[in-house]
C-alpha cells in the first residue's frame, strides 16, 4: 500500500497539498481527478521521488516497480528504432542480454568453458523467465494496438511526431510490467480505436493503477477510486468517476442543509441578545448566547464541480432539409496517393455526426471540405439552402494572436456588424464576463482558448457546426457544459474528438473512417461498437460440426433465435429512428411550403415573388428526396418485421 501521510506542498502563495493525509492500496485502480493546476501532476512527481514535500511524508513498498508515463516526452535516443526503444521497456532484461553476449564473446579465447556456459545457461533462464524471448512480439502487438504501422518497427524514434513518440512512450511504459503504473493524461494523442485499445490493456493490468485523466470514459470504464484533489485537499470516493460526482454531489447536498440550520440557529441566538442586552436580569444569559455564538463554526461547503461559464450555443438560422452532399468526392495532397477517394454522403437539418478511426486517415481532411475550407480535386460539394458553416479548426486555439484581447477576436471576428454590447454579452456566455472579456490571449489557459474560439464562431451564429478536436484542453466540467450545449444545437453538428465519452453523449450517426472511404453507421457510439463487434466475431468464427443431442440441438436453436431476435431489435430500432426522423423533415418541408403558398393567395406588399418560388422549388427537392430515402427506409423495416414475426412464431 502507498500512504501519503500529512503531505503539504505549496508554490509561492498556492496551497497545492494543505495536510493532505490518504491511502492507495494494492491492486486497486484510482482515478485522481480534479481542476487543472490542482497539483494532480505534482502528486505523481512527489510519488516518484522527483519532487519531496515540503511537510509530511510518502511511505511506499521497497522494491516496487514504478512505471509512469508523463505528459512530456521522457528521454530517448532519437537514433534508436521504434521497436528498439519500446522493447527496452524493462531495463534489467537489456542488461542481462548484455552480459550474454559479452559471455558468448569470451567463449572463443577461453580453453575452460565450463564456468561461462553455466552463466550463460543461468542468464538465459532468467531472460526467459522475464519473458525476454515474447518482448518483440508483445511489443508489436501493443504497437500495432496503438495504430502503428508493421513498417515503423525499424524507423527511428526521432523521425515520428511528438504524438506517435508519445504513444511509444505508452507502449514502452505498459510493456515494463510495473507494480504501480502512473499515467498522466494517457490519452491526449490518442485516437478513438487507441483509446478502446488502451481500455482493454489496462483492464487486465495486475499492479496498481493511478490515472490522471479528463477522459470520463477510461474513469468509468477503469477506475473502482477515486481521488478528488482541490483546495489543498486530497478526498477519497470508494468509486468510479460516474460514483464521485453523484457522491459528491449528495455530500454538498447534506452540507448545505447543515449550513442552513447553522443559520437559523445563529440568527435566533443574535435576535435573544439584542432583545435582551439592555435589560440587567439577562446579562449572564446574553453573556452565554455571545460565547455560544462565537463557538459556532460554518459547514465547510465542496466547490460546486460543474463549469462556471454556461456555454449558450445561439439559435441557429433556419436551413433546408438537406445540409450538405457529397458526391464521388476524391482528395489527394501529394497529386498520387487518395487521402479520400469516392465519397458519397448527405447530412441533413438536425444531424449529430462523430467521425471515427485511427490517426491519419482522413477524418480533419474531411472535415475541411465539409466546412468549404479544401476544394474536393474531383467530385462535387453542395451545400442546402442558406447553410452558415461555423468551423473550429484542431490548431486554432494555438494561432490566436497573443497581443489581442478576447474582445478583439470576437470583433474581429464579427466584421463589424455586430454591436459592443452584444459581443460583451456573447462572451459573457462563453465565460468570459466583465473584466474576463479584456483579458489578452497571452495569458488565457488552454481551455479559455478553446471557449474563446467558440464565442469567436458564435458571433455569426451558424446552422452547421464542424469541430476539430473540441474538447483539447477542456477540463472534465468544461466538456460536459461543450456536450451538453452540442445537444441542445437545434443545427448540424459534425465532430472528430479523440474524448469518447463526448462522442457517445453526442452523435447520432457515426461515420467511419475506411480510407480511402469511408462507412456510415446509422446509430450512436455503443451501436457502432455492437456492430464492429459482431464483425470481429463473424470473422474469426470457425464453424464445427460436434456430435450432439437431440435435446441439446434444440437448446442451441432456441440460443440462435434469441440471438437473432436480439440482433434484429437493434436493427429495429435503427430503422424507426431513421423512419421517424424522415418523416419529421417531410412534415417540416410540407408545413413550410404550405405557408410559402399562403403568401402566393395573399401577397403582401414586401412579397419577393422570385425569391418564394425559388424556395418552393428547393422544398420540393427536399420532400422528394426525403420521400425516397423514407420509401426505402419504411420497406427495410417491413420486411425486417416480417422475418422477426416468422421467427417468432417459430
Amino acid at each position: 500500500m502507498i500512504d501519503f501521510i500529512g503531505i503539504s506542498k505549496s508554490y509561492g502563495r498556492q496551497d497545492l497539498f494543505n495536510e493532505a493525509t490518504f491511502r492507495i492500496n494494492q491492486g486497486e485502480r484510482v482515478g485522481i481527478v480534479g481542476p487543472n493546476g490542482a497539483g494532480k501532476t505534482t502528486l505523481f512527481q512527489i510519488l516518484c521521488g522527483e519532487l519531496s514535500p515540503d511537510r509530511g511524508e510518502v511511505s511506499c513498498p521497497k522494491k516496487v516497480r514504478l512505471g509512469h508515463l508523463r505528459q512530456q516526452l521522457d528521454f530517448y535516443d532519437p537514433e534508436e528504432s521504434l521497436m528498439e526503444f519500446v522493447c527496452a521497456a524493462d531495463g534489467e532484461l537489456g542488461k542481462i542480454s548484455a552480459r550474454i553476449h559479452a559471455l558468448e564473446s569470451r567463449l572463443r579465447g577461453t580453453e575452460n568453458k565450463t564456468p561461462l556456459l553455466h552463466e550463460i545457461g543461468h542468464l538465459q533462464s532468467v531472460y526467459e523467465a522475464r519473458g525476454g524471448y515474447e518482448m518483440k512480439h508483445r511489443a508489436a502487438a501493443a504497437l500495432a494496438g496503438l495504430g502503428f504501422r508493421e513498417a515503423d518497427s525499424e524507423r527511428k524514434i526521432g523521425a515520428f511526431s511528438g504524438g506517435w513518440q508519445m504513444r511509444a512512450c505508452m507502449a514502452r511504459t505498459l510493456l515494463g510490467e510495473p507494480d504501480i503504473l502512473l499515467l498522466d493524461e494517457p490519452s491526449n494523442y490518442l485516437d478513438i480505436p487507441a483509446v478502446e485499445w488502451l481500455r482493454k490493456r489496462l483492464k487486465s493490468f495486475p499492479g496498481t493503477l493511478l490515472l490522471v485523466s479528463h477522459d470520463r470514459f477510461l474513469l468509468n470504464s477503469i477506475t473502482d477510486v477515486t481521488l478528488e484533489v482541490d483546495g489543498g485537499r486530497v478526498t477519497r470516493y470508494p468509486g468510479n468517476y460516474s460514483y464521485y460526482v453523484r457522491e459528491r454531489a449528495e455530500r454538498r447536498r447534506h452540507a448545505e442543509a447543515a449550513q442552513e440550520n447553522i443559520d437559523r440557529k445563529k440568527e435566533q441566538l443574535e435576535r435573544n441578545i439584542n432583545r435582551f442586552r439592555a435589560k440587567a436580569t439577562k446579562a449572564a444569559q446574553v453573556q452565554s448566547w455571545i460565547k455560544m455564538l462565537d463557538r459556532i463554526e460554518d459547514t465547510e461547503l465542496p466547490e460546486d464541480i460543474h463549469f462556471k461559464g454556461t456555454i449558450r450555443i445561439p439559435e441557429p438560422p433556419r436551413s433546408g432539409a438537406e445540409t450538405v452532399r457529397l458526391e464521388s468526392i476524391s482528395f489527394s495532397y501529394d497529386g498520387s496517393r487518395n487521402i479520400l477517394e469516392g465519397i458519397d454522403l448527405s447530412l441533413n437539418r438536425g444531424d449529430k455526426v462523430g467521425i471515427v478511426g485511427y490517426n491519419g486517415m482522413g477524418k480533419t481532411t474531411l472535415l475541411k471540405i465539409l466546412a468549404g475550407r479544401l476544394a474536393p480535386q474531383q467530385g462535387t460539394r453542395t451545400f442546402g439552402h442558406k447553410v452558415v458553416t461555423g468551423y473550429q479548426a484542431q490548431e486554432f486555439a494555438e494561432l490566436l494572436n497573443p497581443e489581442m484581447t478576447a474582445f478583439d477576436i470576437v470583433k474581429e471576428a464579427a466584421g463589424g456588424q455586430v454591436p459592443a454590447q452584444r459581443i460583451r454579452e456573447i462572451l459573457g456566455a462563453f465565460g468570459f464576463s466583465g473584466e474576463g472579456a479584456d483579458k489578452r490571449c497571452a495569458v488565457l489557459s488552454g481551455g479559455e482558448k478553446i471557449r474563446l474560439c467558440f464565442a469567436r464562431i458564435f458571433v455569426n451564429p451558424p446552422n452547421f457546426l464542424i469541430l476539430d478536436e473540441p474538447t483539447t484542453h477542456l477540463d472534465i466540467a468544461a466538456r460536459e457544459a461543450l456536450q451538453q450545449a452540442v445537444n441542445h444545437f437545434a443545427g448540424t453538428v459534425c465532430v472528430v474528438s479523440h474524448d469518447i465519452e463526448f462522442i457517445r453523449g453526442t452523435a447520432k450517426t457515426i461515420l467511419e473512417m475506411r480510407p480511402p472511404g469511408i462507412r456510415v453507421h446509422h446509430g450512436n457510439y455503443d451501436y457502432f461498437m455492437e456492430r464492429i463487434a459482431a464483425e470481429q466475431n463473424e470473422t474469426s468464427e470457425v464453424p464445427e460440426e460436434p456430435s450432439v443431442s437431440a435435446a441439446d440441438t434444440q437448446k442451441d436453436r432456441r440460443r440462435e433465435r434469441a440471438q437473432k431476435r436480439q440482433e434484429m431489435s437493434k436493427d429495429k430500432r435503427r430503422l424507426e429512428e431513421e423512419t421517424a426522423r424522415l418523416e419529421k423533415i417531410i412534415e417540416d418541408s410540407e408545413a413550410e411550403k404550405a405557408h410559402l403558398m399562403e403568401q402566393w393567395l395573399v401577397p403582401s406588399k414586401e412579397f419577393d415573388f422570385a425569391a418564394n418560388q425559388k424556395r418552393l422549388a428547393e422544398l420540393e427537392c427536399d420532400i422528394a428526396s426525403a420521400t425516397g430515402k423514407w420509401e426505402k427506409s419504411a420497406a427495410e423495416l417491413e420486411e425486417l418485421m416480417e422475418r422477426y414475426n416468422a421467427l417468432h412464431d417459430s
